[in-house]
């Protein structure tokens, strides 16, 4: 006599096996939005204050035409992201100076080297130099406006540096600059509390 053994029936896939589908797919978009998520911010580090993810409203009011100018070149600057050698005529070199030289070219007050007489200024230091001679250097102490360019010594968070004024506030300013982890970066920064900022060349 032959017994045959029945299969015991298949279970159909019902809630549970639904529910751990969902949690599965929950786990795995989390996971997704969490590396990207970590990789904006881990890689979008603040040299000093904070670092800004897009360009800042600005309150336009009682600004002259250079200023604006500024204002727009930077912001379109800023979205193209195209790299230091369209600011240094090509060299490759550390361009914090050749973008601020770059700008106020484009923003129709364009510098003028003290070595070379060229718009550009490739040096901190020769930055210096030309808004001394100008006599539109200001110390440490001074307010900024929009417009402005910074400079900084080598011992500062941003070491040897030079960046832009873009917005102003009671106790911090908003700069952009070339060169700032080899893009084009905006930092809002209290000036009291960054050490090593050399002075400031009024636009």
């Amino acid at each position: 006599m032959t017994v045959r053994l029945e299969r015991p029936a298949r279970k159909r896939r019902g809630p549970r096996w639904l529910a751990l589908v969902a949690a599965l797919t929950v786990l795995a978009v989390g996971a997704v939005v969490g590396v990207r998520w970590w990789q904006q911010h881990s890689g979008y580090p603040a040299v000093a204050g904070d670092r800004l993810r897009s360009f800042p409203a600005v309150d336009r009011t009682g600004l002259d035409a250079t200023q604006l100018s500024v204002l727009d070149v930077t912001a379109r600057e800023f979205a193209r992201q195209p790299g230091g050698t369209t600011y240094s005529e090509g060299v490759r070199e550390p361009w914090c100076a050749d973008f601020v030289s770059w700008v106020m070219r484009e923003s129709g007050r364009p510098l003028d080297n003290p070595n070379s007489g060229s718009w550009r200024i490739p040096g901190v230091s020769t930055l210096e130099a030309y808004y001394r001679q100008q006599n539109r250097f200001e110390e440490p102490g001074y307010r900024p406006h929009i417009g402005d360019v910074v400079m900084y010594a080598g011992g500062s968070a941003f070491s040897q540096h030079t960046n832009i004024v873009i917005d102003t506030a009671a106790d911090s300013i908003t700069t952009i600059g070339g060169n700032e982890f080899g893009k084009i970066s905006i930092h809002r920064i209290a000036p009291a509390e960054v050490s090593g900022i050399v002075g400031y060349g009024r636009l």
